[in-house]
């Protein structure tokens, strides 16, 4: 008798504890939460100054395709680029980290630069970490705003954003752009 009762409160309990943790909509996707996994998300705000030469004797931004036709917005054409990211707007200023990786001349009505770069940083905190950009860089634009789509080290799991914005530009192409990161992540 003991027995059955006990079997009857469990599959009371059991019964109500699932309704309260479990969710169904419809047939198509069921949603639980898990409470011994959840983590706290933290964030973390980069600020630096990406440097990327085009020309003169040590350039760090390479063109790899040349286009045959030239076009008003220079669609297609692509550089790869190992950019110095540093403290201040001086090129001699404290080195921060890197940025690697390709941009790519994207559109043909306006100069729309697809991005996928890596921001691998070597100072503080961030030292050994990166993280991913991939987006739209429309670069004649006062303030751009690219997404962060991962990362690693700290910046595991990493989304977030990046604005930036040109400090410096010459006639060559050589440019400073200013770079206020916010990341979410692990």
């Amino acid at each position: 008798m003991a027995s059955f009762a006990a079997q009857t409160l469990f599959i009371l309990f059991f019964t109500l504890f699932s309704a309260f943790f479990i969710k169904i909509n419809g047939e198509f996707s069921r949603q639980s939460i898990n409470m011994s996994t959840k983590r706290m998300e933290k964030i973390t705000r980069l600020h630096f100054y990406f440097h990327d030469i085009v020309d003169g004797k040590h350039p760090t931004a390479m063109q790899i395709i040349r286009l045959p036709n030239k076009t008003a917005t220079s669609f297609g054409t692509t550089f790869m680029v190992d950019d110095p990211l540093t403290e201040k707007p001086k090129p001699t200023s404290k080195l921060v980290g890197r940025a690697q990786g390709i941009y790519a001349f994207a559109s043909q009505s306006d100069f729309g630069l697809l991005m996928v770069m890596n921001f691998a940083f070597s100072e503080g905190i961030c030292n050994g970490s990166a993280i991913s950009i991939l987006g739209r860089n429309a670069v004649l634009d006062a303030v751009r705003e690219m997404p962060i789509v991962g990362g690693s080290g700290i910046f595991r799991f990493a989304r977030g954003y990046a604005l930036a914005k040109t400090v410096w530009l010459n006639k060559n192409g050589d440019a400073i752009v200013e770079y206020n990161v916010t990341v979410f992540h692990l």
